[in-house]
């Protein structure tokens, strides 16, 4: 193997990973100007690591059939980007920490450096271990690139993290401090050396379009860079963003970003300078400053998981709080099908399965009916998002379980999401509900939202059977939050 020597000019890696992109890229950007210094080579690259396509500890597929496509249409473009630019994307299929080193064995110069951004959860920071072996002593630079906040540029250790999000955005505001600019894409790159770059990663079973789908995802850094133009320019959405928000429905309802964000496609400092431009040549209101809040939610829950490390993964969650979850298999499977006899549950658990998306209040409202109405351990939800979401984040995603759950960084004890009045609130008219549901699209009006009230005149008038055509309720609302919150409260006295 040609390991890297001293005084001796080589090759560059930039190691791409969660960052499927050319703009705002500290690493490439480093690693080019290093390259130009030495007289080094610089080889884009990318592990598709089969550790990331098995299985979670539950038994569901990691990355399910709408993220991998998703992540190889982004893998697809960056190589055009990088073809456009004079260079390529070396592709290799296995784990990193050997394929990597394993391009010293095809190239007549050593190689030097490897450059990529850091990670801050468990199996991500194992295989930057593992490449460190790997290499010896070729070094590894890391830099932060996941936040829209710089971790040195934070008013207070990691270790210091708020334990409250209002306390953690307050100090940032009275601090003063902005998020740096985001990085310009390189202008150009040198070519590769003589080298096969490798094909894309064929996917086993492509996912098929399902034609009930309101939402286009197109993977990579133009498309996340078309749709952050389209929201906010083209059809000026984000001067109603925090009206329109909460719906469960229209694609303009809510900005979309978060595929590419979770990608790297979109780099948060990116969106962030874009929504201080409109705010400057159009207006300043409620909804600019909060797409900047979901933001400052979404660096809260990285900063949260580099903080809190595997405690983020147990049942008992940040806190450590002991509640008693069950396993119930045949319970969550309903959950998962969307047939639990509750409408707004099952529609959007149903529109999960069919696109791997789902708006953020249908998320927030069916992890709570999994956990605080079913009593269901926590992790099988979250791991379920994660073989499903075509927007996984690992930090985002398991912090917000830790949160709903009621085991994560929220101090105000007990809470849950009323079913009936979520759906009232925010489908008002049912249109969500009888999109995804079409069983139900003959109920008149409110009804729609709790058919298991319909007497059996109605039921035949609008032609729905409970229990045939749709499912009666698994649970009991009222007692099941009641039978939850007991169980809280018990859990939480144990530890004092």
């Amino acid at each position: 193997m040609a390991l890297g020597k001293s005084g001796s000019s080589g090759v560059i890696v930039v190691w791409f990973r969660q960052d499927l992109r050319l703009h705002d890229h500290e690493p490439l950007t480093q690693a080019l100007a290093a390259a130009r210094q030495s007289g080094s080579l610089l080889i884009p690259f990318y592990s598709w690591d089969p550790r990331q396509h098995g299985t979670t500890s539950f038994g569901f597929p990691k990355t399910g059939a709408f993220r991998a496509q998703f992540c190889r249409e982004s893998l697809a473009a960056l190589r055009q980007s990088l073809h456009n630019l004079g260079s390529d994307l070396v592709i290799r299929v296995g784990k990193p920490e050997e394929t990597l080193p394993a391009l010293a064995q095809e190239l007549s110069r050593p190689l030097t450096a490897v450059y990529a951004h850091a990670t801050v959860t468990a199996e991500e920071l194992r295989v930057e271990e593992n490449l460190r072996q790997h290499l010896a002593g070729i070094p590894l630079f890391l830099y932060p690139g996941h936040s829209l906040y710089h971790p040195e540029d934070l008013p207070f250790a990691i270790r210091q993290l708020p334990p409250v999000f209002t306390r953690f955005r307050q100090r940032l505001e009275t601090a003063g401090i902005r998020p740096r600019p985001p990085l310009p894409p390189p202008a150009a790159l040198p070519p590769l050396p003589p080298l096969d770059p490798g094909s894309l990663p064929s996917l086993e079973s492509p996912p098929l379009r399902d034609p009930r789908s309101m939402h286009t995802f197109t993977g990579g850094e133009a498309a996340g860079l078309a749709r952050l133009q389209e929201y906010i320019w083209d059809r000026d959405c984000l001067k109603t963003y925090k009206l329109t928000r909460n719906g469960m429905l229209h694609t303009d309802d809510s900005s979309k970003f978060s595929p590419w964000l979770a990608l790297g496609c979109l780099s948060p400092r990116q969106v962030y300078a874009e929504v201080r431009r409109y705010e400057q040549e159009r207006i300043c209101n409620d909804s600019t400053a909060w797409l900047i809040f979901e933001l400052l939610w979404r660096d809260y829950f990285y900063f949260l998981a580099a903080q809190q490390g595997n405690t983020l993964f147990r049942p008992s969650g940040i806190r450590g709080i002991p509640i008693p979850w069950q396993q119930d298999w045949e319970r969550f499977e309903l959950w998962c099908r969307g047939q639990t006899g509750f409408p707004l549950v099952d529609a959007n658990m149903q529109e999960l399965a069919a696109t791997g998306f789902m708006s953020n209040r249908g998320r927030q409202n069916v992890a709570s009916f999994l956990t605080k109405n079913l009593g269901i351990d926590w992790r099988m939800g979250a791991e379920w998002f994660e073989s499903l979401l075509i927007d996984y984040d690992v930090c985002s995603n398991w912090g917000n379980w830790n949160y709903t759950a009621g085991v994560g960084n929220d101090a105000r004890g007990f809470r849950y999401f009323n079913i009936p009045k979520q759906s009232r609130d925010y489908d008002p008219q049912g249109d969500y509900l009888r999109h995804w549901l079409p069983v139900l699209a003959r109920i008149p009006g409110d009804k729609i939202h709790e058919p298991y009230r319909l007497t059996q005149a109605e039921q035949q008038a609008y032609g729905v059977r409970l229990g045939v055509d749709y499912p009666r309720p698994i649970v009991d609302l009222e007692k099941s939050v009641q039978h939850q919150e007991r169980l809280y409260q018990a859990a939480v006295g144990s530890r004092q």
